[in-house]
């Protein structure tokens, strides 16, 4: 299994072409892809969101909120604020999916860089 970002995954409805869109296509095509909770709402958010692209979208499993999970998020992005490094919010709690399940991020959002740097975030970048 691998997970995949929002920014990815816009790229690859688009049709843009990079590593991260071969990754997702690859990804899907095992049916290996899922999303951390908070990409789905994130794509959702899209008020031109097509309802057969929605449909689709819900297919794709999702990873488990495990016990614990808010406190390491908050733990993660706070050892980010201390550092003085952007932690926004939803990168975060997509970052501590990943590592909670073990898993690499398909993504184009190079705030997730210093996610890697201090918690070993694997990443697929284009």
């Amino acid at each position: 299994m691998i997970a995949a970002d929002s920014s990815s995954l816009i790229a690859y409805l688009s049709g843009a072409a990079g590593r991260d869109v071969e990754a997702i296509d690859r990804a899907l095509g095992d049916q290996q892809l899922c999303l951390p909770p908070v990409v789905l709402t994130e794509l959702f958010t899209d008020p031109n969101l097509p309802p057969q692209l929605a449909s689709t979208l819900k297919q794709i499993p999702l990873l488990e909120v495990t016990d614990g999970f808010w406190e390491r998020a908050g733990r993660l992005r706070s050892r980010l604020v201390a550092r003085r490094r952007r932690a926004r919010l939803a990168d975060t709690l997509i970052a501590q999916s990943c590592l909670d399940n073990d898993l690499a991020l398909i993504t184009r959002d190079l705030d997730f860089r210093a996610f890697a740097e201090i918690a070993d975030l694997k990443i697929i970048a284009p």
